[in-house]
Parts: structure tokens; C-alpha cells; sequence
């Protein structure tokens, strides 16, 4: 690969061994930034300290408004896979935008809490830390999707047995 004027990935080793990192933002983060940066941050509210996006302006448009933000905000997924983020990762950031669409759904709590919880800036965030330290912030986003999927399967078990004891109560009522 001597002579190669290509740009190495972050993920390509070269002839010699070592992984090439370029100190630069990619364009993929730049897009991504960008974006974020319209969704949840681009204007400070005048008096206070708090900046609001496009995404908890847009929640205020009942169905349509939600629908509209998550497209754009799975377009961050879209990049940081284009990127090379690993699917570990690229499934921590699919549980922001899922914990960011279900709350958000709430009339008026959802767009509060869009304006604090910041799905975009936080995938953003992993983005960035993936393509600095890769094995670091797959290893945690390994451990956060595992407790994700443990907290599902225990919601999903007491769901159930919730169920079942509504069911016994309502036969021993009649």
C-alpha cells in the first residue's frame, strides 16, 4: 500500500501493522454534528440558558411531527454505519432514538423531555467516541444494550404475569 494516496479508515491497518487515524472529524461526523445540531440544539430560548432543535418543535405536530423527527434522527444511524460503527453500537444509539420516540410520545412530557435528552447529540457523541476508541465504546455500548435487553425481558415477564393475574382475578369474580 506504499505510494496509496488513500485516506486509510479508521478501521484499515496499513503495511506496517498500525491503525491510521486522521485527527480530523470525518465527513460522516460533520454531517452528523450537523444535523444534531438542527434537531436538538439550534436555538437558545432568549432569557435562559436552554436551546431547543427542529425534533421537540416538530413532536408538536400530533403523528406526523414524531415521524418526521425519527426520519431525520435515523439518518445519524444511517452515517455512523456508513462510518463503520460496529452493530453493538449502532444498537445503543437505535435504543436512544427508541427511548427518545416512545417517551416522546407523550403529549407535551415528550417534547420536554426531547429538550433534555438530546437522542441525536448523544449518538453523535458515540459516533465521535467510536471512531476515537473504538474498542472502548463498543465494550461499553455492549454492556448497555445487554442490560437493555435484560430490562426488556424482565418488562415483558411482568407483563405477563400481570396479565395472568388480572385474568385469575376477573374469573374469581364471577
Amino acid at each position: 500500500m506504499r505510494g496509496d494516496s488513500r485516506r486509510l479508515g479508521p478501521r484499515e491497518a496499513s503495511d506496517a501493522g498500525y491503525v491510521v487515524r486522521d485527527a480530523r472529524p470525518s465527513r460522516a461526523s460533520e454531517q452528523a454534528r450537523a444535523l444534531a445540531r438542527l434537531l436538538d440544539s439550534a436555538v437558545r430560548i432568549p432569557g435562559t440558558g436552554v436551546r431547543v432543535g427542529l425534533d421537540p418543535i416538530l413532536g408538536l405536530l400530533p403523528g406526523a411531527g414524531d415521524l418526521i423527527g425519527g426520519v431525520l434522527s435515523a439518518y445519524v444511524l444511517v452515517l455512523a454505519a456508513r462510518s463503520g460503527v460496529s452493530k453493538t453500537v449502532l444498537l445503543r444509539m437505535l435504543a436512544n432514538l427508541g427511548t427518545d420516540a416512545v417517551v416522546g410520545s407523550v403529549p407535551l412530557v415528550g417534547d420536554l423531555f426531547d429538550v433534555g435528552f438530546r437522542a441525536n447529540a448523544r449518538n453523535v457523541r458515540l459516533l465521535e467516541e467510536f471512531h476515537a476508541r473504538p474498542a472502548t465504546t463498543d465494550r461499553a455500548s455492549g454492556i448497555f444494550v445487554g442490560v437493555i435487553v435484560v430490562a426488556a425481558l424482565l418488562l415483558a415477564v411482568a407483563s405477563i404475569a400481570g396479565a395472568v393475574l388480572v385474568v385469575r382475578w376477573l374469573a374469581g369474580m364471577v
